[in-house]
């Protein structure tokens, strides 16, 4: 089944909080993780591939910016840490990219931009004229205008909803796991990695733990729901360990690691 990541042409690549910043976000931005990442996307361009990034980041990069060391809980606060850290976020993006010539675009969506059909097709357009271009989409929710009701809530639901936006071949999450377990291994060391799997098989979601990170929103349950919506569109999700040398090249070029958790394929009947 690994075949179905290594032929894709066009896939998202979701990378969370807890990577692109330095100590859960009270260091500012992970700027060799950015860089190395921007590195591998450049390898995959030259293979002739299709890349949307959707980039978390931003809001834990402006507590850092204001000298803030917990996440607040007010909207208004989390908004203008969110202005704050877009601006750092996108623009240490922009240099990692320009330094393999490449160039980089803001894209920030709310959940009103997906459910608007207009809108929603005048984002297609848009994302897909950029990688004509050969441009990368930085994608990211657009949490200065945001609210409870609107929320997407985390970004690997933004990628899944992205890639079903682009049909995309598949959704690549990056993160500070090396995959679904089929226990939360930070309290059961005998659990053993999910390597493979139907998206839609239920068991994932039981298997699937909390948050491991006070700046993180999301969680494993929230990858299990991410690629159960990105295969409504075909799209298979790989989950795989960001801090792995090479993980994203590794994962793409076929090497057996992080989970998979594919679309229902031709002839698959389950």
């Amino acid at each position: 089944m690994r075949s179905l990541i290594t032929q894709s042409k066009c896939l998202v690549v979701k990378v969370g909080s807890t990577l692109v910043t330095c100590e859960g976000g009270r260091g500012g931005l992970a700027l060799d993780f950015i860089a190395d990442l921007t590195r591998q996307i450049s390898v995959l361009h030259e293979e002739g591939r299709r890349i949307l990034l959707v980039s978390s980041g931003a809001i834990a990069a402006g507590l850092q910016r204001l000298g803030w060391s917990h996440r607040p809980k007010a909207m208004h606060s989390l908004q203008a840490a969110a202005a704050v850290g877009q601006m750092g976020l996108i623009h240490a993006y922009e240099i990692a990219f320009a330094k393999h010539n490449l160039t980089a675009a803001q894209i920030l969506l709310t959940h009103d931009d997906l459910a608007d059909r207009t809108r929603h097709q005048n984002a297609r357009a848009t994302l897909q004229t950029l990688m004509e271009l050969g441009v990368t989409p930085i994608i990211n929710e657009n949490d200065t205008v945001a609210t409870d009701e609107i929320k997407f809530g985390d970004n690997d639901t933004l990628g899944a909803m992205v890639a079903n936006l682009v049909s995309a071949n598949a959704l690549v999450i990056l993160t500070d796991q090396p995959g679904l377990y089929s226990r939360d291994p930070r309290l059961h060391p005998e659990a053993t990695l999910i390597v493979e799997g139907r998206a839609d098989d239920p068991q994932y979601e039981s298997m699937a733990g909390g948050t491991g990170s006070h700046i993180s929103k999301g969680g494993m349950i929230t990858k299990v729901y991410a690629a159960q919506r990105a295969a409504v569109s075909g799209a298979h999700t790989l989950i795989v360990g960001g801090r792995e040398p090479d993980a994203l090249l590794r994962a793409m070029h076929g090497e057996p690691m992080g989970t998979l958790l594919f679309a229902k394929v031709s002839g698959d009947t389950k």
